[in-house]
């Protein structure tokens, strides 16, 4: 714990939830960083009423060891779709949204060797490739901001030795033990496992072979990557030809991740199933994009359909992707182009296809089309991309 936090030279955050992990990893970075270096931050999803009280007991406890502490709250649920899986989407996005405000670099997240090994599971029963079964990367970057995870080779348990030990007092997640999430049935799963020699530390050790195999399969592929892929408007082109079947699913599943901006891979059988309805030419979606093949030629695109709702203010990065830079006049909005093509009669000039342009980005005042620059010449305004939005993504 304390060599992997000795190189942190600027500011860093604790993501703290109240729980044993996270108050456990608190205790310990503050005990190895200096001080003024360590902040603390915690997000209160609401979705549980003492949701509210386990964020202030945080906030008192870092009131009393002088470190700075702030609470986001999350109000974004729409009751649609898979909780836990918006919760962190929203959790990662409101935490880096401040990090990078404050001027915080690094946040250091709490996740286990029990983590490990429950993710193991979980991933095993989606059919997850190697991307997935692999243990889940000790440092990555998202949103702008770089995520460690310095307690990986440690075990749940022992954390809570230690707040023992501290008499630090902690809360327990009522969802860890409730049966309707898939965490906590792969807690019930590893304490049926156990028996049969099937522990955390065996999942975790084949999990930490397996991340050095894909480490390899990385540096391989990330060479690819630089002399197959190329950038067309917000598309990303692929070139397969000649390419191992192996490798060209390794590049798919990155393209994609980063033109439909997902956290998190596609499954490997949906992969597998995408791959084998282009064995020829024509065209499918996954994963919020479009993806169309002709001859050697892979277009992924983003699909419409999957940001016909997406709204950002002038300013704002949109759709994860791109900035439009213009004189947004007061109430406009970035939204995807979609119908308003209709608007741009000379869009076949850009050289892009119909339905990558209309899930383009364009500035609205209502339903008024005031510039799409992707679709139609307007000198005044320019729709740019995020400037590492084609680097070689990071694993989660």
């Amino acid at each position: 714990m304390g060599r992997a936090l000795a190189r942190e030279a600027g500011p860093v955050a604790v993501a703290v939830s109240g729980g044993g992990d996270s108050m456990a990893l608190l205790d310990l970075a503050a005990g190895v960083l200096a001080p003024g270096q360590i902040n603390a931050v915690t997000v209160d999803h609401g979705l549980r009423a003492s949701s509210a009280a386990e964020a202030a007991g945080v906030a008192a406890f870092c009131v009393a060891r002088s470190i700075p502490h702030v609470t986001l709250r999350w109000q974004g649920w729409d009751g649609q779709g898979n909780l836990q899986a918006a919760a962190r989407a929203a959790r990662y996005r409101l935490m880096a949204d401040w990090a990078v405000a404050a001027g915080v670099g690094g946040i250091l997240l709490a996740h286990t060797r029990d983590d490990v090994a429950e993710t193991f599971l979980m991933r095993l029963g989606r059919a997850s490739g190697l991307e997935g079964l692999a243990r889940m990367a000790p440092e990555f970057s998202r949103h702008g901001v770089v995520w460690r995870r310095p307690l990986l080779d440690i075990g749940r348990e022992e954390l809570r030795d230690h707040l023992r030990e501290r008499e630090i007092p902690w809360v327990e997640d009522p969802s860890n033990s409730d049966p309707r999430f898939d965490r906590a049935r792969a807690r019930a799963a590893l304490a049926a496992l156990a028996p049969l020699g099937v522990t955390v530390e065996a999942i975790a050790h084949s999990a930490t072979a397996l991340a050095a195999t894909r480490q390899g399969q990385a540096e391989r592929l990330a060479v690819l990557w630089s002399s197959r892929l190329r950038v067309a408007g917000g598309d990303l082109l692929l070139d397969d030809a000649g390419l191992d079947p192996d490798d060209l699913r390794g590049l798919l599943l990155r393209a994609l991740r980063i033109v439909g901006a997902q956290d998190w891979p596609p499954r490997q059988s949906a992969l597998v199933d995408l791959m084998a309805r282009l064995a020829g030419d024509g065209h499918h979606t996954l994963a919020g994009c479009l993806i169309t093949r002709k001859g050697a030629t892979w277009r992924i695109a983003r699909e419409w359909q999957a940001v016909r709702h997406v709204v950002a203010a002038p300013g704002q990065l949109w759709d994860g992707r791109w900035h439009m830079v213009g004189p947004a006049p007061p109430g406009a909005e970035i939204r995807a182009l979609g119908e308003g093509i209709a608007q741009c009669p000379d869009w076949r000039a850009s050289g892009l296809p119909r339905a990558s342009l209309m899930a383009g980005p364009a500035i609205w005042h209502q339903d008024t089309l005031i510039a799409a620059p992707l679709a139609t010449n307007t000198p005044d305004w320019q729709a740019k991309l995020r400037p590492d939005f084609a680097s070689w993504p990071v694993a989660h």
